[in-house]
């Protein structure tokens, strides 16, 4: 029954915009920082609110792969630099979570995508990251990026790249890589970005957010 869980979830949320939606984080084991980056998405939630009337609940609770929570929320996030790892049983429910209506957006934090790519190899071994051509709908609302995802922090000087899995022609995942977007949500004083900065940050993670809830 869990796999039927997320269409009533988003249906409500159209039908019914009093009633506020939830986003979650993903907790992980492996020993990396799942917790990383921790006013990012409360800044996200109250910059989609604000500006897209979203409704979405400032309460964001982790939750592991593993739960059957997983299922209550129709977006969940996943940052962190060091090690992840996937059981069986996690791999199998993220799976079900996702092709059951389910959106995850991984964030590499900076050294993530040597760990991320092999578990999510689990979850989907049939799947491989696809870049995101600068034309998809993902960069065009409600704010437009013509030249795709922003680059918010620099770390070893390559361009930032909007990678998806797509399952039986969904896009299920994406993994934001060079870019660091949740530094850019983060509060100001945390990493001294410019304004501009965070507005680009803030404003692509709402593309995010809006492609999901609308698709």
């Amino acid at each position: 029954m869990k796999k039927l869980l997320l269409i009533p979830l988003l249906l409500c949320a159209m039908l019914l915009p009093a009633q506020p939606l939830s986003i979650a984080l993903l907790k992980y084991r492996g020993g990396g920082d799942w917790y990383a980056n921790p006013t990012s998405l409360p800044n996200l939630v109250r910059f989609c609110n604000q500006q897209m009337g979203t409704g979405i609940s400032p309460e964001v609770p982790a939750v592991e792969p593993s739960s059957p929570d997983l299922f209550n929320y129709p977006f969940v996030y996943m940052t962190g630099h060091g090690n992840v790892v996937f059981d069986a049983a996690e791999a199998q429910n993220l799976r079900e979570y996702l092709v059951s209506g389910g959106f995850l957006h991984i964030d590499d934090n900076y050294g993530l995508r040597k760990f991320i790519e092999p578990q999510m190899k689990k979850v989907f071994p049939e799947l491989d990251f696809v870049e995101l051509p600068f034309s998809h709908e993902i960069f065009k609302e409600p704010f437009p990026f013509p030249d795709g995802l922003p680059k918010i922090h620099e770390h070893d000087g390559k361009a930032p790249q909007l990678f998806g899995l797509i399952y039986e022609g969904r896009l299920v995942c994406v993994f934001s890589y060079e870019s660091d977007l949740g530094d850019g949500w983060e509060d100001q004083r945390v990493h001294k970005d410019s304004q501009a900065t965070r507005e680009k940050a803030l404003k692509m993670g709402a593309n995010i957010l809006h492609y999901v809830f609308t698709r």
